[in-house]
């Protein structure tokens, strides 16, 4: 009995942009924008470094997808806090959304790609403009899903920020007074 030999299934050029997209925010999150070449993401993703540039113009507009995808994680986050407490006060749609994006950065590749972006973006112009430009969906989402107040918005902007710091410090783990007054009364996951 003889079988059918296996056809190998190639993948879309979609699916293998989705790929790079997935492994750049390792890659990125490791080494950030200065320290990361367009060969480790190709080598991370099992791909030449010229397939990358056949989807990606340069590692400019790579990182900048990269960290285009990792706003759009960040929302899907959002959204699902959203949907978990189904209305309620600003407040309470406000916590919600803290508690998923906390469980979002619990995924430290997605919270250092954050951090290197952000430093990216004090002298990379097209960064900045890609950061601003995901600031400026997720605080217009954050204020009209939860009804609230300017200085609320602000509020769970800043927390988010000492959550980043305090994550990336393990300052949670840390029994010293400093690190108590920095992560107390924060979820961590």
């Amino acid at each position: 009995m003889t079988t059918a030999p296996s056809r190998r299934q190639l993948s879309t050029a979609g699916e293998r942009r989705r790929t790079v997209l997935s492994t750049a925010v390792s890659a990125f999150a490791e080494r950030g924008y200065f320290g990361t070449t367009t060969t480790d993401v190709a080598q991370r993703a099992g791909i030449s470094q010229a397939y990358v540039y056949r989807l990606f113009p340069g590692k400019e507009a790579l990182f900048a997808a990269v960290v285009e995808h990792c706003f759009a994680l960040i929302r899907d986050s959002l959204d699902e806090g959203v949907a978990a407490v189904g209305g309620g006060s600003p407040e309470a749609v406000l916590d919600a959304m803290g508690d998923a994006y906390a469980r979002l950065i619990a995924d430290r590749n997605l919270l250092l790609l954050q951090l290197h972006a952000q430093c990216a973006a004090a002298s990379e112009p097209a960064i900045a403009e890609v950061v601003r430009a995901g600031y400026a969906r997720l605080v217009e989402y954050a204020r009209g899903a939860s009804g609230a107040a300017e200085a609320d918005v602000q509020r769970f902007f800043a927390t988010g920020m000492l959550c980043h710091l305090v994550v990336a410090l393990d300052a949670n783990r840390i029994e010293e007074p400093w690190a108590r007054t920095l992560s107390g009364g924060l979820r961590h996951f």
